[in-house]
């Protein structure tokens, strides 16, 4: 796909994506999430299909819907609906086991299916209590932090880029690129904090801004490690441009709850 492509879908996401956030009710952020964590979810099992493993799809997607929903409801408990949720798995695949032939696949089916729940699922829908909790204006910090932390990781690591970080998961990826994107995710963060949150401390954001930037960090190329044993450059081809859903979202896996239990320790105290 060429430059002009890509610019035209990242024009559209992000147009979609700032009317959901800033004028849309809370509750529709919440649906736009889960449809974006089914979409990932079943890039995720996919690809394990790939190396000829199956895991179950459906209950995958089921499942990741009660996860949603122990992040919206505050009243259903989440330990309880995680719990229920592993206990019918367990009951699922000791009555689905019924042969030889499945019982070889069962470990792998098993495993990935509950991996895809908590890789995904889990860790992304700590978007939606950053919204409902903090506000819109602490998305939009979470976003530029990510952003510009990229941006400046790529611009660096192909400038000044020596010290492979990553030669295996992300060949491309340098550990000068990793501090410049350290660097340009601080400045995304000051920028947010001045134009949008004043009031709050600028050394807590700024630390903030890091160390989430270096979550986002370690979940890209651990993107690209189920990419690479899936024998995939890109997640599916599902956005135009950008590959598929995992390519976009996998800096919020591990950016996402990061950011969530930093924001309750260092701002919202």
């Amino acid at each position: 796909m060429g430059l002009w492509q890509r610019t035209k879908t990242a024009f559209i996401i992000l147009a979609v994506l700032f009317i959901i956030i800033q004028f849309a009710p809370v509750w529709v952020f919440f649906l736009a999430l889960q449809l974006t964590i089914i979409g990932g979810l079943l890039e995720f099992y996919s690809l394990a299909e790939r190396r000829k493993f199956y895991p179950k799809k459906l209950l995958g997607c089921i499942f990741a819907l009660i996860i949603g929903a122990t992040f919206y409801f505050d009243r259903f408990p989440f330990l309880l609906g995680f719990t229920l949720m592993t206990l019918i798995t367990f009951v699922y695949f000791v009555i689905d086991t019924n042969s030889l032939e499945k019982l070889a696949l069962f470990p792998g089916s098993f495993s990935l299916t509950m991996a895809g729940l908590v890789y995904i699922s889990l860790t992304m829908n700590f978007l939606y209590w950053v919204r409902r909790d903090f506000g819109v204006l602490w998305l939009y910090l979470l976003f530029s932090v990510i952003a510009l932390g990229d941006t400046g990781a790529f611009l660096v690591g192909k400038t000044f880029g020596r010290h492979k970080m990553t030669p295996i998961a992300s060949p491309n990826k340098t550990w000068e690129g990793a501090v410049g994107g350290l660097i340009w995710a601080a400045a995304g963060g000051w920028l947010a904090r001045t134009v949008l949150l004043p009031r709050f401390p600028l050394l807590e954001v700024i630390i903030l801004s890091i160390v989430v930037h270096a979550a986002a960090q370690v979940a890209d190329p651990l993107e690209s490690l189920f990419k690479r044993a899936a024998g995939v450059k890109d997640s599916s081809n599902l956005v135009p441009g950008h590959g598929g859903i995992m390519d976009r979202i996998d800096s919020f896996t591990l950016a996402a709850p990061v950011f969530y239990y930093l924001m309750k320790l260092l701002i919202v105290k």
